[in-house]
């Protein structure tokens, strides 16, 4: 159901942005570039960052499941979308690891940049790191 908000959401800005450029009222109004409607349009199912042991990842599933890694400990919990995302009930386990930084478990919301980079910001709004987009997960 939300990814069918979110479609829903995306193709209705899509045609708007369409129907204002058909229209050419202004010709001198700028219109997004592409990398601009690809943050609108991306869908953020997938995995960001990089499985490679020791690096921080998370994996967004269609159900609104996240899981993840911040290198060393385990996350889980869940995720949502409105203009942002927002992760819910983040649990991590508590082992330590020498030379790891545990900034991935103090996610709390986060924002798509460029269509393939997601800014991970904590409660506070404080920007803790950022994961590169790696593909959706089969």
């Amino acid at each position: 159901m939300k990814r069918f908000f979110l479609r829903t959401a995306a193709l209705s800005l899509a045609f708007g942005v369409a129907a204002c450029a058909a229209t050419g009222s202004d010709p001198g109004a700028s219109q997004p570039t592409g990398s601009e409607t690809s943050v609108i349009l991306q869908d953020p199912v997938g995995l960001w960052g990089s499985k490679e042991k020791g690096q921080p990842w998370l994996e967004l599933a269609e159900d609104g499941k996240v899981s993840g890694s911040d290198g060393c400990n385990r996350l889980t919990g869940t995720w949502s979308a409105s203009e942002d995302l927002e992760f819910a009930a983040l649990a991590s386990t508590k082992m330590f690891c020498e030379g790891v930084d545990d900034w991935l478990s103090r996610a709390a919301t986060a924002t798509l940049q460029d269509g393939n980079k997601m800014l991970v910001l904590d409660a506070d709004g404080k920007e803790l790191g950022t994961l590169a987009y790696g593909g959706k997960v089969s």
